[in-house]
């Protein structure tokens, strides 16, 4: 049995929630690309996030955020990881729900943060409160990632590979996205 992706699959949700690592598990399983929107956003614009939030702001970042995510739903369909503000953009989720799949690995708040706390990668949650700044982007960010045309548990000591085939599992619900071929 092959299994053929029709569609690229769009994963969002949480930072901390595995959208990389799982992604790139799952790209491997299909034997397909797998893409990262920030990678993306940084090579095109040859800078950091964080530099292009501080020197164009976020309206700035949002707008090429939405430009590649409609780039990347045109090409070979793949794996794409989005970054975890993505999918609050109505726009993106049209534009993900029209031409792909959307995936939220919906990993909860006291498993954010144990993956996240330790990390100075994240320019969010450089706050006097990173906790309560996590926290409250949670809040305000699961009903948009409930929108998802799937939705998988991202569960505290689940492996990465487990959460991919997980995740497939979920994919082989919907024949428009993921075709299974006999040879």
């Amino acid at each position: 049995m092959t299994l053929v992706l029709k569609k690229t699959v769009v994963l969002v949700g949480m930072m901390g929630a595995g959208k990389t690592a799982v992604g790139k598990a799952l790209a491997a399983m299909l034997e397909v690309p797998f893409l990262d929107t920030d990678v993306e956003i940084e090579a095109a614009a040859n800078m950091k996030i964080s530099e292009i939030f501080a020197r164009d702001g976020e309206a700035f970042f949002r707008e090429k955020e939405t430009r590649v995510i409609d780039r990347l739903l045109h090409e070979r369909p793949g794996v794409l990881s989005t970054g975890g503000g993505a999918f609050l953009s109505e726009r993106n989720r049209a534009l993900v729900h029209r031409d792909g799949v959307s995936v939220w690995l919906d990993a909860r708040l006291p498993l954010l943060w144990r993956r996240v706390r330790h990390r100075d990668t994240r320019p969010l949650l450089r706050t006097a409160d990173p906790y309560q700044t996590l926290s409250d982007l949670y809040e305000a960010r699961v009903p948009h990632y409930a929108r998802a045309d799937l939705r998988v548990d991202v569960l505290p000591g689940l492996s990465i590979e487990d959460t991919a085939r997980t995740v497939l599992h979920a994919l082989r619900t919907r024949p428009d996205v993921l075709l299974e071929e006999r040879q």
